[in-house]
Order: C-alpha cells, then sequence, then structure tokens
C-alpha cells in the first residue's frame, strides 16, 4: 500500500486485537501516519496499542514528519479521503476518512490523543512551564510557540499538552492481565509510575527536570515525555 502522503511504500505491521483477532495496519513513518482499515483502530488490544505507542516514541525522536498535502485520497479506492474532527472524552483530534468506508488515516499525534494518551495543560503547570523555558515546539505542527504571549499553538491552534503518564501506566497495567502470548515485567506498571511521577515532578519547582527541560524545549514536551518512557524502557531514542 502507497502512502497517501507522500506516494511510498508505506510499511505492514501485524498486530493482535482482541479475542484473538489478527489486524494488519500500515504506517508511514517518514509522514508519521497510520492508515486502517474500517474498524482495525477499535479492535487494537493493550499489547498492539503498547507498540504503537513505542512506534510513535521511536519515530518522533527521529524527527517531525513531512508536511502533508492539502489533497489525500484512499490507498485502497483512490477517492479523495475527507478531513474530520472527532472528540474523545475532552480531547479534541482529527484524521482523514474514505466516505466508502474503506478506512482512515490518522497521525502519529491525533493517534495519542484520540487514545487519551495526551492532555493539555492545567494553569498552574502553564504558569511553571514559563518559569523553565521561553519556548516550545507544538508537537502537533512543529510551530514554535512564545510562552510569554500564548498558551496555545498560533499556527494550528493546538493547546499546549504533554503526555499523560497516569494513562501511559493504566495501559501497560491493562497489557499485564491481558491475555497476551508474551510476558511483562511484573515490575514494569510500577517503574512507569516512577516515570511518571519524574516527568510531573520537572512542573513541581524551578531548575528540576534539567533534562527533560532541555528535551521540551527542542522537541516538545510529548516527545519529552515519550523520550522519558523510553529511555526507562531501554529502547533506542
Amino acid at each position: 500500500m502507497n502512502c497517501p502522503g507522500c506516494g511510498a511504500a508505506m510499511t505492514s505491521m501485524d498486530l493482535e486485537g482482541y479475542s484473538g483477532a489478527k489486524l494488519a495496519i500500515d504506517v508511514c513513518s517518514a509522514c508519521q501516519v497510520i492508515w486502517f482499515d474500517k474498524l482495525e483502530d477499535l479492535q487494537l488490544s493493550p499489547g498492539s496499542t503498547l507498540r504503537l505507542f513505542t512506534l510513535i516514541g521511536e519515530r518522533s525522536a527521529a524527527g517531525r514528519g513531512r508536511a502533508l498535502p492539502n489533497v489525500l485520497r484512499c490507498p485502497r479506492c483512490s477517492a479523495r479521503l475527507l478531513p474530520t474532527h472527532d472528540r474523545q472524552r475532552d480531547t479534541p483530534f482529527q484524521y482523514w476518512r474514505c466516505d466508502h468506508e474503506h478506512g482512515r488515516l490518522i497521525g502519529f499525534f491525533d493517534f495519542l490523543r484520540e487514545k487519551n494518551f495526551i492532555r493539555p495543560l492545567t494553569p498552574q503547570q502553564l504558569t511553571e512551564l514559563r518559569q523553565n523555558i521561553q519556548t516550545v515546539n507544538c508537537s502537533n505542527c512543529g510551530a514554535p510557540i512564545d510562552l510569554t504571549a500564548h498558551s496555545a499553538c498560533t499556527h494550528c491552534g493546538t493547546p499546549i499538552s504533554m503526555l499523560d503518564m497516569k494513562q501511559a501506566q493504566e495501559m501497560v497495567t491493562q497489557l499485564r492481565h491481558a491475555a497476551e502470548p508474551r510476558p511483562v515485567d511484573p515490575a514494569l506498571p510500577l517503574e512507569l509510575a516512577r516515570v511518571r511521577r519524574e516527568v510531573e515532578a520537572s512542573f513541581g519547582s524551578v531548575g528540576s527536570g534539567a533534562d527533560f527541560w532541555t528535551d521540551a524545549s527542542s522537541a516538545g514536551l510529548v516527545e519529552a515525555g515519550l523520550g522519558a518512557v523510553l529511555k526507562w524502557l531501554g529502547r533506542p531514542r
């Protein structure tokens, strides 16, 4: 399958769904997008969600994806994909869907938003963020945000957000109790809870979490959170 964004061949990933279902999704790392055939994203098991979460973290560390063209076409039928706005709880996200129900294309950032891995900062966290850094790159489009004047990206309108470490911890806890064929380190939820505390503690006092603030300033808050988790997991960044 060719990517609707850049036209290059996408990488197929075989994943597991609920009740032993087999899923095959397609990923373009260059554009940082995922293609799901109809309803595949709703069938992902906790283990498959963790695999995609890790993939997104590794690819995001390599740099931001290519800008997508204004017109995207379905890789199944070549019909124009329709931009669609949706909401998961209080978090808005967007994707492009085929009107013939062949599937949908979603970016890495919006996939994390859909799965509740990303949340806007609280007013207190925004205040503490401004005490540590002056600018931060938008995790959605990459544009710089002047923290002295704005709390959202002036280019795409995305509020300044961070990775929700509590959600990441809960996902791994679900994975432990899911019927997965591969073993999971029983200490992983506890260690992710520690990572969560360390990341959130960076908002607790000026000058703490120097590495986190450096990553946040140069890459973005979401990317810094992903990096904190992947660093503990021992995966390449």
